[in-house]
């Protein structure tokens, strides 16, 4: 069975930081792909950063420079850590997976709640 276990949502002011794990069962972590994706009230989700099983990060344009994506596979988790917080970026984070080799297989979890507000 395979399970995505998001942590470390929670309410941070404007200015802070979090960082939100993703911890991953049932897969071969090493060949998959994993991303952080966000989706605000009345918003469609989106892409927020991804990393390869190589290690190379990806991020929207809206979070570079502040958030820092990262992985370990030898516990089987991904990183999302997230500085200088803004309301904007009040949303459910997501973590995904997503295998690299045939057969595709894509997975998500259950989602993380970040609120950012005074």
């Amino acid at each position: 069975q395979v399970q995505l276990v998001e942590s470390g949502g929670g309410l941070v002011q404007p200015g802070g930081s979090l960082r939100l794990s993703c911890s991953a069962s049932g897969i071969i972590f090493s060949i998959y792909t994993m991303g952080w994706y966000r989706q605000a009230p009345d918003k469609q989700r989106e892409l927020v950063a991804t990393i390869t099983s190589g290690g190379t990060p990806g991020y929207a344009d809206s979070v570079k420079g502040r958030f820092t994506i990262s992985r370990d596979n030898a516990k089987n988790t991904v990183y999302l850590q997230m500085n200088s917080l803004r309301s904007e970026d009040t949303a459910v984070y997501y973590c995904k997976g997503s295998k690299e080799r045939l057969p595709i297989r894509v997975y998500w979890g259950q989602g993380t709640q970040v609120t950012v507000s005074s």
